[in-house]
């Protein structure tokens, strides 16, 4: 199984772009990861919210294969702790699947169409983060989730 991080806009902060790529370097041990940046929109000041997110949304829909699994980074999405979600991993490998496709999106959310076509929502806490802050926790999140299915000392339970 393939797992590709799709997220709208780039990291302009070079320390946590360091730790981005620290982690992913990391993940690469133990799943095919890849990560996409997919460009600011231009001129969004003349877009509504709905304009912008339904501009994201093809944008985000346009990077999927039909068979991709997509989950959503989402604020109402479900709650793990690190152990439920290297579960909720090895569920996914398990069931054959050969890409999922998890994406932070812009600033105002999706678009239905992006939510219609999802098979699921994570949030990775109750507290609002900032969306190139998401890509490090999420990323972390997966490498520490690898640790735990191979019983390895990262994560102290």
């Amino acid at each position: 199984m393939t797992i590709k991080l799709l997220a709208i806009g780039k990291t302009d902060n070079k320390d946590l772009q360091s730790l981005i790529n620290d982690y992913q370097k990391r993940l690469g041990f133990y799943v095919k990861f890849d990560f996409e940046i997919i460009p600011d929109l231009k001129k969004v000041k003349n877009l509504s919210e709905d304009q912008q997110k339904q501009k994201e949304g093809e944008l985000i829909l346009s990077k999927l294969q039909p068979t991709d699994v997509l989950v959503l980074l989402d604020e109402n999405g479900k709650q793990f702790d690190s152990v439920m979600f290297s579960n909720y991993l090895q569920k996914h490998m398990n069931s054959g699947i050969k890409q999922l496709v998890l994406v932070i999106g812009g600033p105002y959310g999706f678009s239905s169409d992006v939510y219609q076509k999802a098979k699921g929502k994570l949030s990775l806490s109750k507290m609002t983060f900032s969306h190139q802050m998401i890509r490090l926790f999420i990323i972390e999140q997966l490498y520490r989730g690898f640790t735990i299915l191979k019983n390895e000392p990262y994560h102290h339970r």
